[in-house]
């Protein structure tokens, strides 16, 4: 089989992925103006959000807080950034969803998802990294703007565009059924290929997105969007050098997430001084 190079196979599979997009639907982001590819309706992405959630919520490994302490803060965390989603750009998004928040007593996951259709999650092993509702705000923040600017959806709807633009590509290259070990090395070789230079950089941005409209919605909750950088910062200390090279990873370096916040933080700034303030309160210890 002839080797392409590396340029002209991205072309190739780009001009191969258009008349995918020509039957798909396109929306815009309206913070960054962003041109999004989306081949999943919003309801049917929300069924999903749903769907998942209650598997998640239903898997015997999974405990759910029953500590005031621990369900509280997230609660009136999480009521705060939903009024601030609702009066956002993403407000007819917001009042479709059907907002509900669990807390799961696990302390050594620092983590917490905001799914499709509002279902959001907090484990406690983010409570030491946040610190306070402040910076808790910052993560949910940041976790509702992936359901709310349909970065789930995006990402399926590349990788199902992928996937189409590769099996059109074995088969131009001479890929059948009758070869069946060559057309597995040739799907790989492509995948990598695709997941290195196409879909990475993609959820790279997602993150970035979701940082910074993360912190406007903290912002006009009443939380300090500063406490984000302080986060941030936390989350490099505790990492002690061992994430993965931005170019291989899914998220953008600690420095670069710092570096970004900081060039956003005049606009949340003015948006966090416009409203009343909310006390940072500690979040409780883990561990008990």
């Amino acid at each position: 089989m002839r080797a392409f190079p590396a340029r002209l196979r991205a072309v190739t599979l780009w001009s191969l992925l258009l008349p995918v997009g020509w039957l798909s639907g396109c929306e815009t982001n309206p913070y960054t103006g962003r041109s999004q590819f989306l081949m999943t309706s919003a309801s049917d992405e929300m069924k999903m959000g749903a769907q998942a959630y209650d598997q998640v919520k239903s898997d015997p490994k999974m405990k759910q807080s029953q500590d005031p302490r621990e369900i509280d803060p997230v609660k009136r965390v999480a009521a705060r950034i939903i009024e601030a989603a609702k009066r956002s750009k993403y407000a007819e998004m917001a009042q479709q969803f059907q907002w509900e928040v669990t807390v799961f007593k696990d302390d050594k996951t620092a983590n917490a998802f905001a799914l499709p259709g509002g279902k959001m999650a907090v484990y406690t092993g983010i409570f030491p990294m946040a610190r306070t509702e402040a910076g808790l705000a910052a993560v949910m923040g940041h976790e509702v703007v992936h359901a709310l600017a349909r970065h789930g959806a995006e990402r399926m709807s590349q990788g199902q565009a992928t996937s189409i633009g590769i099996q059109v590509l074995g088969t131009a290259a001479g890929v059948g059924t009758g070869n069946a070990a060559l057309g597995q090395a040739t799907m790989a070789a492509l995948g990598v290929g695709a997941q290195v230079g196409m879909l990475l950089p993609f959820s790279r941005q997602h993150e970035s997105e979701a940082d910074y409209i993360g912190i406007l919605l903290a912002a006009d909750a009443g939380y300090d969007p500063r406490e984000s950088v302080a986060l941030w910062e936390r989350m490099a200390r505790m990492s002690g050098g061992g994430a993965p090279a931005e170019f291989m990873s899914t998220h953008p370096s600690n420095e670069t997430r710092i570096d970004q916040l900081k060039k956003w933080m005049p606009e949340a700034m003015a948006i966090y001084q416009s409203k009343p303030s909310v006390p940072a309160a500690e979040l409780p210890p883990i561990g008990r």
